[in-house]
């Protein structure tokens, strides 16, 4: 035989089979391997894979494709649906080098009409991982490229309370025929963590689920809970959110609502409104140059999240040019309009003369800030916030100005250093720290006050607008609580104030010593300003009680010392002020006038005994000879000048020895 013909029935040999095989798929096509795929998926998931219409295979390197019509694939025992897959027709790409390394790895999938339900179940199973158990995280198919035409999407998480359910559409006929610049639009509706859901948006036709390489155009308007988000934009990589770069608004009525659809606390709020830019890299969330309101105050800056550490780390510097002190109330624990309410249900003064331990403050009656403080989420995150507020809008009796903080938040330990306020031409300086790893919560509060101008003090009190002379102080308390209620009620240490120089309305402190033959004077000849020596306020706080050390007030016609007690546990009032004139003065009520009632309804009144027996006395006194009626009137001023410079340190010095408390008058 010679070698040509040698080499052509060697080829023959060898080409046969090919031909036959050619010739058999010609015949019969590739429908006689649905049999061998559908045993050979039961076997590896143990669930059933139902093709029923033909199937195709179009050969390519890298990239097989493989159409088939009317698939099925079957869902676990335990999801609540039947089929995890339901389409007309299904085309997918093969990575046959990947597939050589025994994985699965699907770079293009196209499904007409699907209909797909996902679900997540117990012990960490889920419907969409391929082992017999659902729970080995390697026995997935990767897919890269998702297309859908007029399909519906399902997930569902029972543990996680969600249940998700959305319509799809590219408005394609076939999946042949795609016409250029053709998108998705989508619905859906549901729960997410027990929250309602509804959002709607469009996109590009091709899900990018794990494409790095393309951005996924996106636009979607969405609704969970009480938090309205708007996004437009592109994602790169939907599965991973390997990079992102939208705009992006939210809505709300708190920002703590935000902690269920990030896993990040933040502090309760009013309703706010925010418009920004994000942008995503790595492990970097960054929302850019973002404004917008948080109740009525206006809100801007820069908010960063870093999700590379233990827990994400948040960094952000925020500016307001206008804060409504009435929305840092949620900050602390306050309630909408609690002051408002209070006074409303605060008992009358006549009932709070009771001792404390015979009444309980309803809490509707009470002013300070009694909502507890979510520790649990303090250590899901943490937070270096810097934020400056260059004009405050407060209530008229509010003296503030200006806000600055910066909030640290460190393994669950919250410290705000400092906190800073603008305060009646002053500052008020503070630095404030919650320890939330221990329950109640841990905490100090230091506040220094310097330079408060007493005639910006007190806004609504005209007398007190002339007023010259400046306010320092020092507050050092420390207590436990879970709210700033609870740990003002619980608080021991120490509040000083002193007042050293300056001058005072005369018509004031002749009010204050009850000088009525002063009063008439001043009201025909006008104010005049006294000298003020000093004026010291000491109280040593035990147990949320603070005992007056020393109470005392020095001008140049009269010096009031104060007695008595403040219970921040019941935000009750017992003081006691005794005025000691030094000039006489014809005509005078000398009676100590007592401070009662609670902090929403204080109570000032003057002993009406002691007050009724002098004016007996002048009635008595009157009959016998009209002049001997001023007599029990006149307060001879018996009172001198006060030690400033030793009521000074005596209120500077610490610790100071236990006041007694003075109990409440009947």
């Amino acid at each position: 035989m010679t070698p040509s013909r040698l080499l052509k029935w060697t080829a023959g040999l060898f080409l046969a089979p090919v031909l036959l095989v050619v010739l058999f798929i010609a015949i019969f096509g590739w429908n006689w391997l649905r049999g061998p795929i559908e045993r050979m998926t039961l076997d590896k998931t143990g669930r059933e894979l139902a093709i029923s219409g033909d199937l195709e295979l179009k050969f390519g390197w890298p990239l097989p494709r493989i159409h088939a019509g009317a698939v099925t694939f079957a869902n676990p025992a335990w999801a609540r649906e039947k089929q995890m897959v339901a389409a007309d027709a299904v085309e997918i790409a093969i990575d046959l080098p990947q597939l050589l390394l025994r994985n699965i790895v699907l770079p293009e999938v196209r499904l007409e009409r699907p209909v797909v339900f996902l679900e997540q179940g117990s012990g960490g199973r889920k419907n969409w991982l391929l082992d017999l158990n659902q729970q080995d995280e390697q026995a997935r198919i990767r897919i890269d490229r998702l297309m859908l035409d007029n399909g519906r999407l399902g997930y569902d998480d029972a543990g996680q309370k969600t249940s998700i359910r959305s319509e799809l559409s590219t408005g394609l006929s076939t999946l042949n025929t795609q016409p250029a610049g053709a998108g998705l639009t989508f619905t859906a509706q549901g729960q997410y963590k027990g929250m309602p859901l509804k959002a709607r948006g469009n996109g590009g036709p091709v899900l990018g689920l794990r494409d790095e390489s393309t951005p996924y155009p996106l636009k979607a308007d969405l609704t969970v809970g009480h938090t309205g988000v708007k996004v437009d934009g592109t994602i790169t990589s939907l599965l991973k959110f390997s990079a992102m770069d939208m705009r992006l608004a939210l809505r709300g009525e708190s920002l703590a609502q935000l902690f269920p659809l990030l896993g990040i606390a933040f502090p309760e709020t009013r309703a706010y409104v925010t418009n920004g830019h994000i942008v995503h890299s790595e492990r970097t969330w960054r929302y850019e140059k973002f404004s917008g309101r948080i109740g009525d105050s206006d809100i801007a800056g820069t908010f960063q999240v870093d999700t590379g550490g233990k827990r994400p780390a948040m960094k952000a510097d925020l500016v307001s040019k206008l804060l409504d002190f009435a929305d840092l109330g949620p900050l602390i624990g306050a309630r909408p309009g609690s002051v408002q309410a209070a006074k409303q249900a605060a008992p009358p003064p006549s009932q709070t003369a009771a001792p404390i331990t015979a009444q309980v403050r309803p809490a509707q009656a009470r002013v300070l800030p009694d909502i507890p403080f979510k520790t649990d989420r303090w250590d899901s995150v943490d937070a270096e916030v810097t934020l400056k507020a260059s004009t405050i809008r407060r209530a008229k009796e509010l003296p503030l100005e200006d806000l600055v903080t910066h909030l640290s938040l460190r393994d669950s330990v919250l410290t705000l250093d400092p906190l800073n306020f603008g305060a009646a031409g002053g500052h008020l300086n503070a630095v404030i720290s919650l320890d939330g790893r221990k329950d109640p919560i841990q905490a100090h509060a230091q506040v220094r006050a310097r330079k408060i101008l007493i005639a910006k003090l007190f806004p609504t009190v005209e007398l007190s607008k002339t007023s010259i002379g400046q306010v320092n102080g020092e507050f050092d308390l420390a207590g436990k609580g879970n709210s700033v209620g609870r740990m003002l009620a619980s608080s021991n240490g120490k509040v000083g104030l002193v007042v050293a120089g300056g001058e005072i309305s005369k018509m004031m402190m002749e009010k204050v010593g009850l000088h009525l033959w002063e009063i008439l004077e001043l009201k025909v000849t006008g104010d005049k300003l006294v000298k003020l020596r000093c004026g010291v306020a000491d109280f040593d706080v035990k147990e949320g009680i603070m005992h007056t050390d020393a109470l005392i007030f020095d001008t140049e016609v009269t010096t009031i010392v104060g007695t008595g007690s403040i219970d921040l546990g019941q935000e009750k009032l017992d003081l006691t002020l005794n005025q000691k004139t030094k000039n006489t003065s014809p005509v005078a009520l000398r009676s100590p006038i007592y401070i009662r009632g609670s902090f929403a309804k204080p109570d000032v009144e003057v002993d009406k005994g002691r007050v009724a027996v002098r004016a007996l006395g002048a009635i008595a006194l009157g009959i016998v000879n009209p002049l001997l009626a001023l007599i029990p009137l006149i307060d001879a001023g018996p009172g001198k000048d006060s030690d400033c410079g030793q009521l000074v340190r005596d209120a500077r010095a610490l610790p100071h020895s236990e006041n007694k408390k003075t109990g409440p008058r009947s």
